[in-house]
């Protein structure tokens, strides 16, 4: 029976862990048996979402007023509402206008943008087990309250600041929040108030995870109210910057100095020639709107979700959009090959005797050591329990030490008709270090010594021929009502239990596709070298050097990162020394992929450059990776390395794109209005112009890329981009010039004059597009349908336009087919010359 009580404030809540669970029960108005329904659902009211940034989700007004939070449209604003009330009020009204319609298409696309990756990232988000209605149920992490009951397993992320009332054997990994490196023992009981959190051993911290063991918790914090969301809210966490997010801020910066120096340099110029300051000074303003890639943030967000929504096709759930970019960069990809390479269905071979029989003693006892482990759930024990099942009617189990990482074993105490037997599985060095004796298939005993020669060459012979292998050990035991590590001494070997994992069929293909993507694959194992190396052999990969985790222990970091560059195979490599791999790696220079799933691959997934993990995986590993994929199978991965690179691809094409004929065009136009008598496009023109070319640009994100820009990983280089800027940026000039030489010679009107050089301005961005999206000749690379729409639209619009009713209100005239004629002239030129000049570019600058 569920309660729904006031809770009791009479009992400060703040110490925890100085309470008893009875009275932390009280105080929380709950039960051991969980909240009912009713009540965690006007507590979620209350309490709110169990998110250390617990903002609500961005609301429509507040994401269409952030697209106008730029300084330089703030005083653009200003001033064009001071032009309103001064003198010209249809101008004022129409510069509004396509201020606003420019808000509004930003505001669609990062709507759009942020409700995709929202359903993305719900297929992922991570589940806790609690007690609801004394029923076990699994919610989201982010729904859980104050009074629930967690049940916690290996690998789970502790959900909020809990309280323990139930443990086994439960180690927690608080290297996160205290710094310790080693994992904690936890135990219910009440501890003082002044106990330092590092010693509260009572207590479970938000953000901490499960190593070992099992747990019964009740939930006291949630959110920034935890201990962890204390700690972020004082010093702010947040995620490293990439490299694609420093690429875009430092492109931002860039334009930023042009653009100012530009613009003060323009409204000084203007002042000084007595031309008309408020006049100057909204021309110099929209100068800045145009040189200004203001919609840059809203076409980057959906070219990214555009790709996490294409990636997510391929059954890679992107969860961070900034690592697309690292994700199509990735020129080394470390994986354990369990899964991974091969089948991840692991069969159990044999249960076989110290003389390599097979043994029913031995099968009985691993049997009996699986079918009672209650640690996570693993696909060695399921082989044992399916390879041959046991009558255990007689047969009880007392107690567990769990599997753990340090001690690579798992123990179980078992009556067994009425004898205790203390069963101990685990890799074969682990087993031997803790036994004493050896038993020979007649029962009798042996010193360990004498046996060991005999158990290590068993072992080197299973592993050539590509078994696992594991060691069975035992010892008879006196009833005792706790069982502790200590007691794994003095055992008996027993005998060996042989696993066998196929390689997957299209493994070698799959690998060949991911070389000739530039990704080499790197297989990190804790297996011994002998199976490492016969299974790479079954998988097609070369004979490679290994190295092995106790020669990595004896090298320093210099000599291990001039090491890791040539080989391609880590055997025996213990949980932190991946870390260490992966350090070397990019130190190295590489971009690091690293693909892991369970609890000890946590490190090497924060060190990695992009951290892969699958669905299937600990709660604490898909929390820490950047990228899970739905599927843990390398084709899928290949897959989502293409996708990532053709977004990266993407994104860099509108890079191009504003730093090219737009950038060139207001450049040319700052410089004219020093010479020419007149403004050589009213403010209103040159934010129009804005607009028109920056629509075509936000379809991009479904344009076609080239296969040479998805062979090989790409990454963002700043200085090229400045020397793309600088070469088309000077031939955009060189061509707006010969426009004003033109209007000059045939002395048009200054109106007609503005309305050619607005035609030429903006036909000539909207179709450079297609000379600089690709490498490829303009005729070779087929872009997409719905940019060549897009584009061909907005060049009918803007020739159209000076014949249109409101021609007038935007200070255009309709010119003469003749001007008409050698614009098209001048347009044409342009896109041959600036051909040309991309040919010559790629050449002689490389990427």
């Amino acid at each position: 029976m569920t309660t729904t009580a006031k809770p009791d404030t009479t009992i400060p809540r703040s110490t925890f862990w100085s309470i008893s669970a009875d009275q932390q029960l009280k105080l929380l108005a709950a039960t051991p048996q969980g909240l009912a329904n009713e009540e965690a659902n006007r507590r979620i009211k209350r309490y709110g979402a169990n998110r250390l940034n617990n903002k609500k989700q961005t609301g429509n007004l507040r994401l269409f007023l952030a697209q106008f939070k730029s300084s330089i449209i703030l005083i653009l604003l200003f001033a064009t509402g001071l032009s309103f009330y001064l003198h010209d009020q249809v101008d004022a009204t129409i510069i509004l206008t396509i201020v606003l319609i420019s808000g509004l298409l930003g505001f669609w696309q990062e709507k759009g943008a942020a409700s995709a990756i929202e359903k993305l990232l719900a297929i992922v988000q991570i589940k806790v087990s609690v007690l609801r209605g004394g029923a076990a149920r699994e919610i989201a992490a982010e729904n859980l309250i104050p009074g629930d009951i967690v049940l916690l397993k290996a690998g789970d992320v502790i959900p909020g600041d809990c309280l323990i009332l139930e443990s086994d054997n439960l180690f927690i990994d608080e290297a996160i929040l205290t710094g310790e490196t080693y994992p904690v023992e936890k135990l219910p009981g009440v501890l003082p108030a002044d106990t330092a959190l590092s010693r509260r051993t009572n207590a479970l911290w938000m953000g901490t995870h499960v190593q070992s063991g099992a747990a019964t918790a009740l939930v006291v914090a949630t959110g920034q109210t935890t201990e962890f969301g204390k700690l972020s809210l004082r010093i702010k966490l947040k995620a490293p910057e990439t490299e694609f997010e420093r690429g875009i801020r430092r492109f931002g910066y860039l334009l930023m100095e042009i653009t100012l120096i530009l613009v003060m340099l323009i409204f000084a110029v203007n002042v000084y020639l007595e031309k008309a300051v408020l006049d100057s000074f909204l021309f110099a303003l929209a100068l800045a709107v145009g040189l200004t890639p203001q919609l840059l943030p809203a076409i980057i967000s959906i070219n990214l979700a555009h790709g996490a929504k294409r990636m997510a096709e391929k059954k890679v759930i992107v969860k961070q959009l900034a690592s697309i970019e690292n994700f199509g960069s990735m020129n080394v990809l470390c994986s354990d090959k369990t899964g991974t390479l091969t089948e991840g269905s692991v069969e159990m071979h044999g249960a076989l005797d110290l003389s390599g029989n097979t043994s029913d003693k031995v099968s009985l006892y691993a049997y009996l050591n699986s079918v009672y482990e209650t640690g996570f759930s693993n696909p060695i024990d399921e082989a044992i329990r399916q390879y041959r099942q046991f009558d255990l009617k007689d047969c009880e189990k007392l107690a567990e030490i769990p599997y753990d990482f340090y001690r690579k074993r798992l123990s179980l105490l078992v009556s067994k008709q009425g004898e205790n037997i203390l069963i101990t599985k685990g890799a074969l060095t682990n087993i031997l270090a803790a036994c004493s004796e050896a038993e020979n298939a007649d029962g009798a005993l042996m010193p360990i010594a004498s046996a060991n020669d005999q158990i290590r060459q068993r072992y080197e012979d299973f592993s050539r021929q590509g078994f696992r292998t594991l060691g069975l050990a035992y010892k008879p035991m006196d009833s005792q009502a706790r069982l502790d590590k200590t007691d794994e001494a003095g055992m008996r070997f027993l005998g060996f239990l042989l696993f066998f994992d196929p390689p997957k069929a299209d493994c070698a293909e799959t690998i060949k596709q991911l070389r000739e993507l530039g990704v080499t694959l790197k297989i990190i194992t804790g297996d011994n070298r002998l199976v490492a190396a016969t299974v790479s052999k079954q998988l097609g990969l070369a004979e490679h050097e290994i190295l092995t985790g106790p020669e990595i222990q004896q090298m320093s970091d210099p000599a291990l990162i001039n090491k890791v560059v040539d080989v391609d195979l880590f055997a025996e490599v213990e949980p932190n020394q991946k870390e260490r791999i992966i350090i070397a790696l990019k130190k190295a220079g590489f971009v690091v992929g690293y693909m892991g799933d369970g609890i000890n691959d946590v490190s090497a997934l924060h060190a990695a450059d992009v951290g892969i993990s699958v669905e299937s995986a600990a709660d604490i590993a898909k929390e820490t990776a950047q990228i899970v994929l739905l599927e843990k199978d390398l084709a899928v991965l290949v897959h989502g390395v293409r996708e990532g690179r053709i977004t990266f691809a993407n994104t860099l094409k509108y890079v191009f794109m504003a730093t090219s004929s737009n950038f060139g065009n207001m450049f040319s136009m700052a410089g004219a209005s020093l010479f020419l008598p007149f403004l050589p496009l009213l403010p209103k023109q040159i934010l129009l112009t804005n607009l028109l070319t920056d629509f075509p640009e936000m379809t991009i994100a479904s344009d076609n890329v080239d296969a040479e820009m998805v062979s090989q990983p790409r990454r963002w280089d700043i200085k090229f981009i400045r020397k793309f800027m600088i070469t088309f940026g000077i031939v955009s000039s060189l061509f707006d010039y010969m426009t004003f030489g033109l209007l000059l010679l045939l002395d048009v009107p200054v109106e007609q004059f503005r309305t050619a050089w607005f035609l030429e301005s903006v036909v000539s961005a909207a179709l450079i597009v297609f000379v600089v999206r690709s490498r490829s000749s303009l005729f070779k690379s087929r872009p997409g349908k719905y940019l060549v729409a897009a584009t061909l639209i907005i060049v009918t619009i803007t020739i159209a336009l000076p014949y249109t009713p409101i021609a007038h209100l935007i200070g255009f005239q309709p010119l003469p087919i003749s001007l008409l004629a050698l614009l098209g002239i001048i347009v044409v030129l342009y896109l041959a010359t600036a051909e040309l000049a991309k040919h010559i570019f790629y050449r002689l600058v490389k990427m």
